[in-house]
């Protein structure tokens, strides 16, 4: 490797890694905003927490890497600008497409580790990312019992548990009470304490109160039930304890397989295989549906032999219908109308649906290669960019990736939207913002080789001077 070529191959990795990371801890630190009322306050495990981080980053693969190539690509060959090593590159003879081309060969192969990560990785990431956060958002608090309130945590086993305050241990309880509820959800039992103490056993599967200086009343149903406040009990005590159960609060990971058919843990040969799955479904229901109405088009359609002439006749007045016949009639017709009408709407809208889903197919195929295009598109772009506005750093080239970049998902965005309502092939609107890109990619890339001065402001400043010099002196006629 020439040493021009690895100087530029490490000015560009450097910047590519730092902004790789940047750019995924930005992501993780939105998915945290997003639901950190779903994790705290549960009782995780702190490498539930951390598994559940690293499957989200890994999801979000698909928009960092195409904002970290560009990103990185403007900035190495703005710092190489801005150095003045890319004018004593171009005069030792080496143009900027020659420059580029170790880094197109780089950026070729990042392009082609990103397919095989969208292809093999991204479903199993897809998979355990999203399984693992619906059994987080369905799992219960753990702050099983707050001060001032009634608690109903324990409400499937029949209690429910007020406190007047709580020490700042978070164990030490004060003026508690617990009421127990029978099936007819009437209060049978009530316990009052004046302090205890809260604790979980070591396996976490019970929540143990141990009360001190309380009473209970306990009320039971006669045995010949016509008078239900029959017993009545009252026990003072001056320890005592009580369990509840904690198993429901105990995170219960879903079954596997009901994750297996989601579109997003799919790779290419499912993604096809599913496919053509749903599109023969669609295509029997088709069948299906004809034969459907055929009994009901059957009175409407008379098949004519070829060759032969129909003339048409005359009605007899003594065979017209007599109004009551007439009558009914019409209201058969249009009952078979309305039956007509009804089933078209339902086989529509089942033929709807199934069109939905086969676009979903499409789109998530189309996915896996548009974030490889995605990569090789914005490097096209950033790569001349930065060797024309000639600058380094976090500064402009900043913002102009993020410029950029947001008018690519914008732009696939819209596609995408396009695609899922039916008005755009899968194919043109998935692939529509690699297809506007790429032409300004060339186009950058003609005016970085010809040192164009498309980002020079005393360039255009230079130009309204003289267009309003000339302008100026230009004699008015009388």
């Amino acid at each position: 490797m020439k040493k021009i070529h690895l100087l530029i191959f490490k000015s560009f990795i450097r910047p590519f890694v730092v902004t790789f990371f940047i750019v995924m801890f930005v992501l993780l630190m939105l998915f945290l905003f997003k639901y950190i009322d779903d994790l705290i306050g549960k009782g995780f495990q702190w490498y539930i927490i951390l598994e559940l981080m690293m499957y989200a980053s890994m999801t979000n693969v698909a928009m960092a890497l195409p904002l970290s190539v560009l990103l990185s690509s403007i900035m190495t060959y703005g710092s190489l600008g801005e150095n003045y090593e890319l004018v004593a590159i171009k005069s030792a003879g080496i143009s900027l497409s020659r420059a580029m081309y170790p880094m197109m060969i780089v950026v070729t192969l990042l392009s082609i580790g990103a397919f095989i990560f969208s292809d093999y990785m991204l479903p199993i990431a897809n998979f355990k990312y999203y399984s693992l956060l619906y059994d987080v958002r369905q799992q219960k608090t753990a702050f099983l019992i707050t001060e001032g309130v009634f608690n109903n945590s324990f409400q499937s086993q029949g209690y429910s548990i007020r406190v007047q305050k709580k020490d700042p241990d978070g164990q030490t309880l004060h003026g508690i009470m617990i009421y127990q509820r029978n099936e007819q959800n009437s209060n049978i039992s009530v316990l009052f304490a004046k302090e205890g103490i809260m604790y979980r056993t070591p396996d976490d599967k019970y929540l143990v109160l141990k009360l001190k200086q309380g009473i209970r009343y306990n009320e039971q149903p006669g045995k010949n039930g016509y008078n239900a406040r029959q017993q009545f009990t009252r026990q003072r005590f001056a320890s005592t304890e009580q369990k509840f159960d904690m198993s429901e609060f105990t995170m219960k990971r879903t079954d596997a397989n009901e994750w297996r058919n989601t579109i997003q843990m799919m790779n290419l040969k499912q993604l096809t295989l599913s496919q053509d799955s749903v599109i023969k479904a669609v295509n029997n229901a088709s069948a299906a549906n004809l034969n459907i109405l055929t009994p009901y088009l059957k009175y409407y359609i008379v098949p004519v032999k070829p060759g032969k002439d129909l003339k048409p006749t005359d009605v007899k007045k003594d065979k017209a219908l007599k109004p009551d016949e007439l009558d009914r009639a019409l209201s058969t017709a249009y009952s078979e109308a309305q039956s007509v009408q009804n089933s078209l709407k339902t086989m529509a809208d089942r033929y709807l649906e199934e069109s939905k889903n086969v676009r979903r197919y499409s789109i998530e195929y189309q996915k896996k290669f548009t974030l490889s295009a995605a990569c090789l598109a914005l490097f096209l772009i950033g790569a001349p960019l930065g060797a024309i506005i000639r600058k380094g750093g976090l500064g402009l080239p900043l913002v102009v990736s993020v410029i950029f970049f947001l008018l690519y998902y914008i732009i696939a965005t819209i596609g995408e939207k396009s695609v899922k309502e039916g008005n755009l092939s899968p194919f043109v609107g998935m692939w529509m913002a690699i297809f506007i890109l790429t032409p300004i990619g060339v186009f950058l890339s003609y005016k970085a080789a010809n040192d164009s001065v498309l980002f020079d402001a005393e360039a255009y400043k230079r130009f309204f001077n003289k267009v309003f010099k000339r302008k100026a002196a230009t004699p008015v006629q009388s």
